[in-house]
């Protein structure tokens, strides 16, 4: 269920496994929070590693992050495997430091490096230096990546009806597991008869599937006119250490999206849209403190939903008391890596396999405080 980005990374893989895969959606394919997506391929999850290492322990966390930096070579690898055009980059990272000190960045440095995560620390010098930008301290990494996210979802939806998937306009409204399979019915009285059932429907989540960790949240972006000649050093993946943190790239054609200003409060659309010129003004400002050489006349501008999780990591796994049923929920701002990851565990789990990361992404995991 659902034809995004993660839906078309879920059929994709289980075609690949030779299985008979039926795709349905209720709207056009990717035009939901996949068109909205700014497409930055991270494996730095939105909570730092020593935030979730103090919360769930280190060795659990680190197992996380290193899943993460493993799904976006992955997803990479599987690109160009299969030759889809969708202006995939490799990048690195650059996680700046959001106050006035860089001291919470060390730490965090110095356990990737425990992790046995890459990525190298940069003082307010040395960061000046290299990228030209004026804070307190950063963290570049390598292996992250950015693409065009509607070209890669329709590309991999390409490949998979290509190996025998079949799509259809299609809204599930009920859900009837049994021993042997899973009835889903569609709301033009047709039935679907599976042995498996995958949810990746984003934000809109049906009535079986319930969560204590996630929330729905809003986010606004834009794009500058192209100015190559005004990019940062290698078009660094650019976002900052904070819980609602702006984020920055760069496209092929040069220009800037920025991106951020997150609201769990106004997730409505008209409301969310409402807020466009609003929204871009600040996002203008950002943009010129954080990069004073940039043009900043947008040539679009836009929102999308998505959902988030406390603790920043998705909800991924069999849905429980629905035999057969599966979430694939890859949220915030890995969402795309976290759906390559889905694809992968609930492939395998379907096959008959297992991993020890389904119990940390299990969707009926308890909230836990997170440190400020």
């Amino acid at each position: 269920m659902g034809a995004g980005i993660t839906g078309s990374l879920v059929a994709e893989r289980l075609a690949r496994q030779g299985l008979d895969v039926i795709i349905i959606d209720r709207e056009i394919p990717g035009l939901g929070s996949t068109a909205a997506s700014t497409s930055m391929l991270l494996w730095e999850i939105d909570r730092p590693l020593s935030t979730l290492a103090e919360v769930y322990g280190f060795d659990r966390a680190a197992q996380a992050y290193r899943a993460s930096f493993d799904a976006v070579r992955g997803l990479t690898a599987l690109v160009h495997s299969l030759g889809i055009a969708c202006e995939l980059r490799e990048k690195d990272s650059l996680y700046l430091a959001a106050g006035s000190a860089a001291g919470s960045l060390l730490d965090e440095h110095r356990m990737r490096q425990r992790a046995g995560l890459p990525g190298e620390f940069l003082d307010h010098g040395r960061l000046h230096d290299a990228f030209g930008v004026q804070r307190a301290g950063a963290i570049v990494s390598p292996g992250a990546a950015d693409s065009d996210p509607l070209q890669l979802s329709r590309g991999l939806l390409h490949v998979a009806a290509a190996r025998g998937a079949r799509l259809f306009d299609g809204e599930a409204t009920v859900f009837d597991a049994s021993e042997r399979s899973t009835i889903v019915g569609l709301k033009n009285g047709r039935e679907i008869e599976a042995k498996s059932v995958v949810l990746a429907t984003g934000y809109v989540m049906p009535d079986i599937v319930c969560s204590n960790v996630h929330r729905v949240s809003s986010s606004w972006a834009i794009a500058t006119v192209p100015q190559p000649e005004n990019i940062w050093r290698n078009g660094a993946l650019i976002w900052e250490d904070a819980e609602h943190y702006q984020y920055a790239r760069t496209t092929r054609a040069g220009r800037i999206i920025i991106g951020g200003e997150d609201s769990d409060e106004i997730v409505e659309p008209v409301a969310r849209d409402r807020l466009i010129p609003e929204k871009s003004a600040v996002l203008r400002q950002k943009l010129a403190a954080l990069w004073p050489r940039a043009e900043t006349g947008m040539e679009f501008r836009w929102a999308g939903t998505f959902d988030t999780t406390s603790d920043g990591l998705p909800l991924i796994g069999p849905v429980p008391g629905h035999r057969g049923i599966h979430a694939a929920y890859g949220y915030g701002g890995n969402g795309i890596t976290f759906s390559f990851l889905a694809a992968q565990l609930l492939g395998d789990l379907i096959a008959g396999g297992g991993a020890p990361l389904l119990d940390d992404f299990a969707l009926d995991r308890d909230a836990v405080p997170m440190p400020a």
